[in-house]
């Protein structure tokens, strides 16, 4: 079976995506004042995906806003990163809304990030042999490791 009629798996790392929508686009805000241009990026994104791509399956990875293995493991992991403001960090709840709104399961795993959430998915994939294509979302470099040829 050729690629292109292969049923597609799209994989979201969506800490990611709304982090990227966030610092991309300028404010968005509702007559409120409530913040939400990373809500309409991912939504725009998303959006895009379900026209161009006609997936058959959508999985929505999200990070739990706790210490991973990696912090305790490693002492440094991200200890230098600024906190996340205040108007993303509510914006992350606002998109799984959404996405379970579209029927799409949201996936987080308290100790693990997103893209270690999206690799377990694409093991699990390539180890039962699923006939599916599966295509990451992502921003994150170190999800490049998940690439192969099958």
């Amino acid at each position: 079976m050729d690629i292109k009629n292969k049923p597609k798996l799209v994989l979201i790392d969506s800490h990611a995506l709304i982090h990227r929508a966030y610092h991309a686009l300028p404010s968005l805000a509702t007559q409120k004042g409530e913040v939400l241009n990373a809500v309409f990026g991912y939504v725009s994104v998303f959006l895009k995906i379900l026209k161009e791509m006609q997936p058959q399956y959508i999985v929505a990875a999200f990070d739990l806003p706790q210490p991973t293995f990696r912090h305790e493991e490693f002492e440094e992991y991200k200890a230098h990163r600024p906190k996340a403001p205040d108007e993303l960090i509510t914006q992350f709840n606002k998109v799984k809304e959404v996405m379970r709104a579209f029927g799409v399961p949201v996936m987080e795993m308290p100790g693990y990030e997103a893209d270690d959430v999206l690799g377990t998915i694409c093991e699990k994939v390539k180890n039962k042999k699923l006939d599916v294509v599966s295509i990451i979302l992502t921003g994150d470099l170190d999800t490049l490791q998940l690439v192969d040829d099958g």
